[in-house]
């Protein structure tokens, strides 16, 4: 798939949505961590997707994926396509093989208040890079030599970071935050909220001034593909900010943005941009 800065989003494949002949296995996994927003040891849960023959002699790319409100560590594997859709790709040769990581900022890993919700999303890039990452990245077969924090960086370009309505929200605080070990984001019907909540509706060009500053530290080694549909709720407030990206020259080829025809703010959406958005990453 070409890269080009703005267009439409294909459709899956109708064929991808049905049971491949290679199928992948998806397992849960428990870690302990702490919730960072009162500093309590706690044991979180996430569900790792792993590729047809998976085998601990190679080396795997890494896509993080986050859940929107009330959602939960496995709903993108319980409610959506993504499990067929992933084997499909990889059986078709769309993609390479790659271990998916379904995780959850939500301390309890159940639907939530908005208040709570909103409260745990800034501080996963804590659980992320203090346990989530060092965790899946000793127990499977990544591209991490150790989990050093110098050899996590030092294999970036094959870590991904994706996320859906507040798990988009949560990807670009790890855009801010987590650079240093994530390469690829892929931020589904959602805006920054570095400025204030809801910042791309209300302050887009504050809020697009920031992503800058974070672009003039860090440096041009980096892509994020993000997506939204048509007839989504969230439009406005995240368009205003895409729209505000478009206009400066700093994203250049780094940042792209794929509407989707008629959709909605649903997981439909997410088979959709999941499917176009992996295939422009580790390549």
């Amino acid at each position: 798939m070409d890269k080009f800065r703005t267009g439409w989003a294909q459709d899956v494949p109708l064929s991808y949505k049905r049971k491949a002949k290679e199928q992948g296995k998806v397992e849960q996994i428990e870690y302990e961590t702490i919730d960072y927003t009162n500093n309590r040891k706690i044991v979180k849960k996430a569900v790792i997707y792993l590729p047809f023959e998976y085998d601990e002699k190679k080396k795997y790319n890494v896509f993080y994926l986050m859940h929107g409100w009330t959602g939960h560590a496995g709903d993108f594997f319980e409610y959506s396509n993504i499990l067929n859709i992933l084997d499909n790709m990889i059986c078709n040769n769309d993609i390479d093989p790659l271990i998916v990581v379904a995780a959850t900022f939500d301390a309890e890993n159940k639907g939530q208040g908005w208040s709570r919700s909103v409260e745990e999303l800034e501080p996963f890039h804590l659980d992320f890079e203090n346990a989530l990452m060092p965790y899946v990245e000793s127990h499977y077969s990544t591209y991490a030599k150790s989990t050093s924090k110098k050899d996590l960086g030092a294999s970036r370009d094959h870590r991904a970071f994706g996320g859906f309505s507040l798990g988009a929200i949560v990807t670009w605080y790890m855009f801010k935050h987590d650079l240093d070990y994530i390469k690829y984001f892929l931020p589904m019907s959602g805006d920054a909220w570095y400025v204030s909540m809801f910042g791309g509706l209300y302050y887009p060009k504050e809020t697009v001034d920031e992503i800058e500053c974070i672009v003039n530290d860090f440096g041009d080694d980096y892509f994020i593909a993000a997506y939204l549909g048509t007839n989504d709720a969230r439009y406005n407030q995240v368009n205003n900010q895409i729209v505000e990206m478009l206009k400066r020259k700093i994203f250049g080829n780094n940042f792209v943005y794929y509407q989707l025809k008629n959709a909605f703010h649903d997981l439909n959406a997410t088979d959709a941009d999941m499917y176009n958005g992996l295939q422009l990453f580790f390549i």
